[in-house]
């Protein structure tokens, strides 16, 4: 079932994104963010958790990428599954949810930026419709020290 993310989603939100930061595999992030900070990094609507029998699986929520009014459509989307809910068709529902909602609320456009050596994500994301539109060589350094190249990826709505 994929609904709004609440406050008391907290624990297990950042618990999944803590498994991501440990793993090192798809954020620069080193820290886990107490709540009050990523839910400000983190717009108050469109986000959306995955839950199955009582437990978050999986979430995904927008921020702004640039804050000029002129860019209100245009929001950038984060998504993060449980590695043990991984390959179940999680993020494949959080995605498809996120872009039905986004496109009922005038969103033109959903973008991402992705480790390029993060095929499964960029693969979810191209199945959703989002297309390549660039890459970013040596980003920046993970929590090893490696620099790492993005991909950036976008959906454009078909109804804008």
């Amino acid at each position: 079932m994929i609904r709004d993310m609440r406050e008391d989603d907290s624990v297990s939100v950042l618990s999944i994104y803590k498994e991501a930061i440990e793993e090192g595999e798809s954020t620069f992030t080193v820290t886990l963010p107490p709540w009050p900070a990523f839910n400000n990094a983190h717009l108050p609507y469109l986000r959306f958790v995955y839950e199955e029998d009582g437990h978050v699986l999986g979430w995904i929520a927008v921020s702004r990428v640039y804050g000029a009014p002129a860019y209100d459509g245009y929001l950038e989307e984060s998504i993060y599954v449980a590695k043990k809910a991984r390959g179940r068709g999680v993020g494949k529902a959080l995605i498809e949810h996120l872009i039905e909602e986004s496109e009922k609320m005038g969103i033109w456009t959903l973008y991402g930026c992705i480790f390029k050596k993060n095929i499964a994500s960029i693969s979810l994301h191209e199945k959703a419709g989002f297309r390549i539109i660039g890459e970013r060589r040596k980003s920046a350094r993970d929590k090893f020290g490696v620099w790492l190249d993005t991909v950036l990826v976008e959906r454009r709505s078909p109804l804008f």
